[in-house]
């Protein structure tokens, strides 16, 4: 038999409290882990499938959806950022497997508009700058530096979310900023002889 708290204040709960309110049939402890992380977990899946704001939510959605139905996968152990990051992954991933298939999806026209949160427009322009050339780079290694430089990961979270070693979570790192540098100096090099 499930036995329902009144009054808890949800908004003071950590997340592992919050997936054990939920576990234990407190769905609106749902609504609080929903308003912490949809926004994080909207911006992962628009950088990670083609600045796609359309894709992302339905992406949202999905990862949404599978905790509020399956909440006792849930291990109250360990953190839960990176086990909904994980799911994400997971999702990412099959939809990867799924566009070597099929035709790739072209993203929007004008990703600037989703990312309001930037203040200063040089900087926003450079965001773009380096995700557009992220989207070049191979699902795990766009991952690994979304989740290190947006998400604030440490190496042990990135290996746990993705499930890899931590020599190939530091390698893929060390290889996507070295790439990044490159193709990002390269950009700025024609820029000027341009003018």
């Amino acid at each position: 038999m499930i036995f329902k708290i009144k009054n808890i204040d949800f908004k003071r709960l950590s997340d592992e409290k919050l997936m054990q309110a939920l576990q234990n049939g407190e769905v609106k402890a749902f609504d609080e882990i929903y308003f912490r992380y949809q926004s994080r977990m909207l911006y992962y899946f628009f950088r990670m499938l083609g600045s796609n704001k359309e894709i992302a939510e339905d992406f949202l959605q999905e990862t949404f959806f599978k905790i509020l139905n399956k909440p006792h996968l849930y291990d109250p152990k360990k953190p839960f950022s990176t086990w909904i990051f994980s799911i994400a992954h997971n999702l990412c991933k099959n939809e990867y497997r799924s566009r070597s298939v099929r035709s790739i999806i072209v993203g929007e026209e004008n990703p600037d508009k989703f990312l309001c949160c930037q203040e200063n427009n040089t900087k926003q322009i450079e965001t773009e700058q380096i995700f557009k050339i992220l989207d070049d780079f191979d699902e795990i290694h766009k991952s690994v530096f979304l989740l290190k430089y947006r998400e604030g990961f440490s190496i042990d979270e990135i290996c746990e979310v993705l499930n890899i070693p931590k020599g190939t979570v530091k390698s893929r790192l060390h290889y996507t900023k070295l790439q990044l540098k490159e193709k990002l100096s390269k950009q700025f090099y024609n820029q000027e002889l341009n003018f």
